[in-house]
């Protein structure tokens, strides 16, 4: 809403209005928003939730410190839906379809977890929502997020002309001249297409379409598309909720991811660094660095009231909702497939549910009695159960998050 205010004083010269042209300007000033609202207003929301008796049913797995946390309010994930939508409502261009895209999808999975939080807390019912309409809202958002992604002209790929006559992609803008160095143009085009970013491969790029190379292709290419759009939304938002266990532990590499996700929404909505990096250039997705701004923020700011001892969860109202916007923006960005590397913490978390899950009932069928692989899953539970403190646990998570990060910014330039 400012930067419309602001680009109105620009037309009567207002002294400074033009400054909220600057992408780097409003992402300093989203997250400073973001901080104060969390950090300041958090108080205030933590403070109601406890007035209200919004604790913290915990049950008893025999961790150590785990009977201390009774009580605690939950539900704090409104804190971070609050910080991340009130500094993108001020600050972000509204008409940007990335921008309208990333606000549907927090509040549509902030609805799903408070949902989910308010079964359990208010109606006594320790399992929530049921897992099939869980599951049927993050469908529900992948399929959104994919059909939006075909149908939009406005999500493009730039591409040079040559190239989108020979791939027969849907061209938009089919000629737009390039100048570089103010010596030689080159003709581009704004194309629909299924191109993605994958690294240790030739050109830096992978088409979807050519999974399956039928003379229809590029539809083809799209149906697999929305169908790994669902699988990861699902996925990631899942992997997050299972990665909040233990105090900051989801808000800090949730912070971390949301860096290295700036730096790709930066990076790929400049025109130089994309083709330096040799990845994919989208023209107007520079507005979810605000977003992802504020993103980063929040997740910073909950920290503040999260970090050990906990004085609020985010319960999945938290959650749920990170998991859901951290798989949109990678979708969007074209970064589905380095989920694995950034994302490294939650796949191992998954992973280590699903390890121990099966190896038990494998176990329990071959010997008759089930059998573990680990102490206790997810994994950060697993160390628990060693003994080691749950701050130790954390600090170590964010490092070895850290170290991911660095690694999928690294692959930007392996081909």
């Amino acid at each position: 809403m400012l930067y419309y205010l602001f680009e109105w004083l620009e037309k009567f010269d207002w002294m400074g209005a033009g400054v909220f042209k600057y992408i780097s300007f409003r992402a300093l000033a989203a997250v400073m928003i973001s901080l104060l609202i969390s950090i300041v207003f958090g108080e205030k929301i933590i403070n109601y939730l406890r007035k209200l008796q919004i604790g913290e049913s915990v049950r008893d797995l025999g961790l150590a410190g785990q009977k201390e946390k009774q009580g605690t309010p939950t539900m704090g994930g409104i804190i971070i839906i609050l910080s991340i939508l009130v500094p993108c409502l001020l600050l972000a261009k509204l008409d940007n379809i990335y921008i309208i895209l990333m606000i549907v999808a927090t509040v549509w999975m902030g609805c799903i977890g408070f949902l989910d939080d308010y079964i359990k807390v208010f109606k006594k019912d320790k399992e929530g929502l049921q897992g099939r309409f869980k599951i049927l809202g993050q469908v529900g958002l992948g399929l959104l997020v994919g059909v939006v992604m075909f149908m939009s002209n406005e999500i493009v790929v730039r591409v040079d002309l040559e190239t989108a006559d020979t791939q027969g992609y849907d061209t938009i803008n089919p000629d737009i001249k390039v100048s570089k160095d103010g010596l030689d143009t080159f003709h581009m085009a704004n194309v629909k297409t299924t191109l993605t970013n994958v690294p240790f491969v030739k050109g830096n790029n992978f088409d979807y379409a050519d999974i399956l190379p039928f003379n229809n292709s590029q539809r083809i290419g799209w149906i697999i598309f929305i169908i790994l759009t669902i699988l990861i939304v699902t996925a990631v938002s899942n992997a997050a909720n299972l990665t909040d266990g233990i105090d900051g532990l989801a808000s800090g590499v949730s912070a971390i991811i949301g860096a290295v996700l700036g730096i790709f929404a930066y990076v790929s909505s400049n025109n130089i660094f994309s083709e330096y990096l040799g990845i994919l250039y989208l023209p107007g997705s520079e507005e979810l660095v605000i977003f992802i701004a504020c993103f980063l923020g929040a997740c910073i700011g909950f920290l503040w009231h999260n970090s050990f001892p906990a004085k609020v969860f985010m319960g999945d109202t938290g959650s749920l909702t990170i998991g859901g916007i951290i798989a949109a923006l990678a979708i969007l960005l074209r970064k589905e497939l380095l989920i694995p590397i950034f994302c490294g913490i939650f796949v191992v978390e998954n992973l280590s549910v699903m390890i121990q899950v099966g190896y038990f009932k494998y176990t329990k069928r071959k010997y008759g009695e089930g059998r573990r692989v680990f102490k206790m899953s997810p994994l950060h539970h697993h160390y628990q159960k060693l003994g080691m403190h749950e701050s130790k646990i954390v600090t170590r998570f964010w490092i070895v998050g850290v170290l991911l990060a660095v690694l999928a910014i690294i692959t930007l330039k392996i081909r």
